[in-house]
């Protein structure tokens, strides 16, 4: 006879909360929530939309400042994604495929925008491309603008943001391993062939995973580009930006609107980050049916 002390059942109830710690555990989860996400994200929108729909696309549409920091948002987080992905795939190839002199070195700096405040990356890009600073004399001899133009805002947004891709591929690369591409080369395709045929499907619901969190802090950094835009309104605010600044003028329904507008990214981002991890947990769980299966026959 089994032994009762030790049956999965008793084994799984030894590792269960009581029903009242549950419960308070969940309730606590659920109003801190509510509270801190929930009711902001709310007021957001019902601030925004106080004034009717009229009202509301008159502040996003009618106002050529805030009109132009949409435009340029959608300028700049696009560019910075786009150079966060080159970056990200090359710096997760080369730590996850290749052991050199250096590597814990280059994995650090790839975590080096999480520890430093926005506010410092700025700075210290101003003291690199200003008038002042390390290149400025050689941009301004060559007529080359970078801070207080869209060339700033675009490398301060993708300093921010460069450690989201490469860490969304650095494990799944190493979980994945070598060994198909290995045998990709052995059959005699190309590195670019390798890369599009066999590494590309295998990464490629991670690194769409790393371009939506990266569009989103993209879309939402202030700190940096805060200090290397100068603040000119019409020419250098981005949406958060805008905000800001909208609200220091007290134009609370211009804020609100701009604001809600930054919120429904952040829900679509959201919604679309929850389809493709249902997608990858689909997919998981197939492949895991496929090799059960294939073991059994």
């Amino acid at each position: 006879m089994p032994d009762t002390a030790t049956t999965p059942r008793n084994i799984t109830a030894a590792h269960e909360d009581p029903p009242a710690v549950r419960i308070a555990l969940i309730a606590t989860a659920l109003l801190i929530m509510g509270v801190l996400i929930v009711v902001p994200l709310v007021n957001v929108f019902y601030q925004a939309l106080a004034g009717g729909l009229r009202l509301y696309f008159e502040n996003l549409l009618g106002d050529p400042d805030t009109l132009h920091s949409v435009k340029l948002t959608l300028i700049v987080a696009p560019a910075a994604v786009l150079a966060n992905i080159v970056f990200g795939v090359a710096a997760a190839w080369a730590i996850a495929r290749f052991k050199f002199p250096g590597r814990a070195l280059l994995t650090a700096f790839i975590d080096l925008p999480f520890a430093v405040s926005p506010v410092v990356v700025g700075l210290f890009l101003v003291l690199i491309f200003g008038l002042q600073g390390f290149l400025g004399p050689w941009l301004r001899a060559h007529d080359i603008k970078v801070i207080f133009a869209i060339p700033g805002l675009i490398i301060a947004t993708a300093f921010v943001t460069f450690p989201v891709v490469a860490r969304e591929l650095i494990p799944l690369m190493e979980a994945i391993g070598a060994d198909e591409e290995i045998a990709a080369v052995s059959l005699g395709a190309r590195g670019w062939q390798m890369f599009r045929r066999v590494t590309l499907p295998n990464i490629k619901w991670g690194l769409l995973y790393g371009i939506i969190l990266c569009n989103a802090r993209a879309m939402g950094e202030f700190g940096a580009v805060a200090v290397v835009s100068g603040r000119i309104s019409g020419q250098t605010d981005t949406m958060p930006l805008r905000v800001e600044k909208l609200f220091q003028e007290y134009n609370m329904p211009g804020a609100f609107a701009v604001a809600s507008v930054l919120a429904s990214l952040a829900v679509v981002t959201l919604l679309v980050k929850s389809a493709l991890e249902w997608k990858t947990r689909s997919d998981l769980a197939a492949a895991a049916r496929e090799a059960s299966e294939g073991g059994q026959a």
